[in-house]
């Protein structure tokens, strides 16, 4: 069962929220690419300084949802309100949701979502420090290490990046999700 992961990052991603999932997803013999605005290489964050430069395999501008199974949207504080303002990735990230793919996002990463305009009703989790603003978007927010909603998974935290990893897995698996809508 071949699968094609989309990574939408940035310059400023949390690195662990990028290199776990990727790792993951390629040992389950998917095929994983990091996807950006611009091309060449992005730059993480790790903690408390800047990480490692990631080889960018594919430029937004030359990609669609429709080559992709499912998408992953790493945290870190820059990267998600870079790409929010982005109108070519919030294009991207809706396109999923339209095609009734798995989406996942972990840490600040559904700040992207709340711009997206795709998480209103929905069941999701999220970095402590932006759970008024999902909630403010509408979404059921809750404080728990993974929840999965209709095809839309979401965690809190590095820490949770097993059991984040593990229930994005299982949802790829699953297939489309019907119910995931915008």
């Amino acid at each position: 069962m071949s699968k094609k992961i989309a990574i939408l990052a940035t310059d400023g991603f949390e690195e662990s929220e990028l290199k776990s999932p990727k790792e993951y997803l390629e040992q389950q013999g998917w095929t994983a690419h990091i996807i950006s605005p611009k091309s060449g290489t992005i730059k993480a964050w790790a903690e408390k300084d800047w990480g490692q430069e990631y080889k960018v395999d594919k430029i937004l501008d030359e990609v669609s949802a429709s080559e992709y199974d499912a998408l992953v949207l790493p945290g870190g504080v820059i990267n998600p309100d870079q790409l929010r303002t982005n109108e070519t990735a919030l294009s991207f990230v809706k396109d999923f949701f339209q095609q009734h793919k798995l989406v996942a996002a972990i840490c600040h990463g559904p700040q992207i979502l709340i711009n997206a305009e795709v998480v209103e009703g929905r069941n999701m989790t999220s970095v402590d420090s932006i759970s008024k603003d999902l909630k403010n978007a509408g979404a059921n927010w809750e404080d728990s290490e993974v929840v999965a909603d209709n095809g839309l998974v979401t965690s809190r935290t590095p820490k949770d990046l097993p059991a984040f990893n593990a229930k994005m897995v299982e949802e790829i698996k699953e297939g489309k999700h019907e119910k995931q809508t915008l």
